[in-house]
């Protein structure tokens, strides 16, 4: 079959960032053709190159992170090392930068400028609380639009502070919408004859917009969403229960036929066919009765038949995975999320697949990221700079 061509092919993106808001945008138009070229500092580059659980002294996360990304160094306190950034972007199609707003104006680096460089750029601008407001110079991480959004107060239990979710996910939504802001302002440029824009996406705000019916709710309301723990008042029954031999499942039968069938696969056809348990209004004014019963049978049958019985009823539920069970699961394999790769010493280890799929076009791994500023030389060769000329940039500290 011949090699296809990414839907992505052809984009330039430079990217000013670190950690994970900024690159994890940029990886996934990295992952699905995007040319991006991750601009780090001469001084050690990303943080996340040492982040979290290090091989031979390289964060495994990097390596994921900066897949299919070209690697230059610039320091952008020197001049030449922002002339170089400015050449750069000036004939990109998107910068994503993660920098506090206002830090990229006093480089002479910001929207102004680039846009009379380059007046077809899109400009992704990720930042704690955005790029206007009464807030937008303060420091704002993951975990902080994760609580001002909404997320931390209704995760957890009701008598108990709230929680995290176990991942940066604030930082990896807004990371998302600027990938989406990214297509729709191309989308604009190049359908309706538009010029480039700034996407301005506030990570509170990449919270707040999956916050689902809590504003209507509240307004019309009042109606305050508090911590529930694993239920969800309103939608029952769907829970998590602990089996027999100590594991968790999963169990969604909020639907009124699944219902059914989940009643009479656990014994109980009197639940079954109650008329006041046929629609979910009836189930959820009788949930911690459901629930009680549900919790008793999981107690007594271990995971593994608990999991055959609702399959074959068509119920839907699910183990809670650990990654000892994505790795092993028939699932997983057969949609091919687990790639196979290689360290740089050889070593073989498995990545995280792409997501999401395409039929025709889809993404993939060229290469794990490298080491720093392996493609600053090439780079700069091909915006006409001299051996000559780069060598003595090296020598000032520009790169």
């Amino acid at each position: 079959m011949a090699e296809t061509t990414k839907p992505l092919a052809g984009l330039k993106v430079v990217e000013l960032g670190t950690l994970i808001a900024g690159p994890f945008c940029t990886r996934i138009l990295a992952e699905f053709g995007a040319e991006v070229i991750k601009v780090e500092s001469p001084d050690g580059g990303d943080p996340l190159r040492k982040w979290r659980k290090l091989y031979e002294g390289t964060s495994l996360w990097w390596y994921v992170q900066a897949r299919n990304k070209q690697s230059v160094t610039a320091n952008l306190k020197h001049p030449e090392g922002r002339e170089f950034v400015r050449r750069l972007i000036a004939d990109a199609d998107i910068l994503v930068e993660n920098f506090r707003p206002g830090v990229l104006e006093k480089l002479g680096l910001g929207w102004d400028a680039l846009k009379a460089d380059n007046p077809g750029l899109v400009m992704v601008r990720l930042s704690g609380f955005g790029q206007t407001g009464p807030y937008k110079d303060q420091p704002g991480f993951g975990a902080v639009g994760e609580s001002m959004g909404g997320l931390r107060y209704i995760t957890g239990f009701a008598d108990r502070p709230p929680v995290r979710t176990g991942i940066s996910i604030g930082d990896s939504i807004a990371a998302l919408w600027g990938a989406i802001g990214a297509l729709m302002a191309l989308r604009h440029r190049e359908v309706n004859g538009g010029t480039g824009q700034v996407v301005d996406v506030a990570l509170y705000e990449a919270v707040f917009a999956m916050m689902e019916s809590m504003v209507p709710e509240f307004d019309v309301f009042g109606f305050v969403r508090e911590r529930t723990g694993n239920i969800m008042p309103g939608i029952t029954p769907s829970n998590t229960h602990t089996t027999r031999d100590g594991k968790h499942v999963t169990i969604g039968a909020n639907g009124d036929a699944i219902f059914r069938r989940f009643m009479l696969a656990i014994g109980r056809p009197d639940l079954a066919d109650d008329p006041g348990l046929a629609d979910n209004a009836g189930r959820d004014a009788r949930r911690d009765e459901i629930y009680g019963l549900v919790d008793a049978w999981c107690a007594g049958h271990d995971e593994a038949d608990i999991l055959a019985i609702l399959a074959a009823a068509e119920v839907p539920s699910s183990r809670v995975y650990s990654v000892v069970d994505m790795f092993a699961d028939p699932q997983f394999i057969a949609r091919q999320m687990f790639e196979s790769a290689r360290l740089p010493d050889g070593k073989a280890f498995r990545i995280p697949g792409i997501v999401p799929k395409l039929s025709e076009t889809p993404g993939g791994t060229e290469w794990l990221g490298v080491e720093l500023g392996a493609h600053t030389a090439a780079v700069l060769a091909g915006l006409g700079y001299s051996a000559e000329h780069i060598a003595a940039m090296k020598t000032a500290g520009a790169i």
